[in-house]
């Protein structure tokens, strides 16, 4: 069964940091593009950052300079680190999986709240 599992999120202060990781299973993760998208209520989902197989990386430009992403493939996992959080950054965050053969996974989503 696939399944893409998110945790890290909560509530921090404005200037904060969180770090959110999704745990994959039930396939190839080492072949699979891995992105977060994030959707605040009444918004449109978003694509925040996105990390290849090879290790290519794209951010939005809303956060670019703050956030990190990686992978650890030994460890079937893909990390978000969010650093100089701001209230805007609020919303619930999704992790993704794109293949090569375009099947496509997402998480359940973990809500990320900034505020003071």
């Amino acid at each position: 069964q696939v399944q893409l599992v998110e945790s890290g999120g909560g509530l921090v202060q404005p200037g904060g940091s969180l770090r959110l990781s999704c745990a994959a299973s039930g396939f190839t993760f080492g072949n699979y593009i891995m992105s977060w998208y994030r959707q605040a209520p009444r918004k449109e989902r978003e694509l925040v950052a996105r990390i290849s197989s090879a290790g290519t990386i794209n951010y939005g430009d809303s956060v670019k300079g703050r956030f990190t992403i990686s992978r650890d493939n030994a460890k079937n996992t893909v990390y978000l680190q969010m650093n100089s959080l701001k209230p805007e950054d609020t919303a619930v965050y999704y992790c993704n999986a794109v293949g090569i053969s375009t099947d496509e996974y997402w998480g359940q989503g973990t809500q990320v709240t900034v505020s003071s």
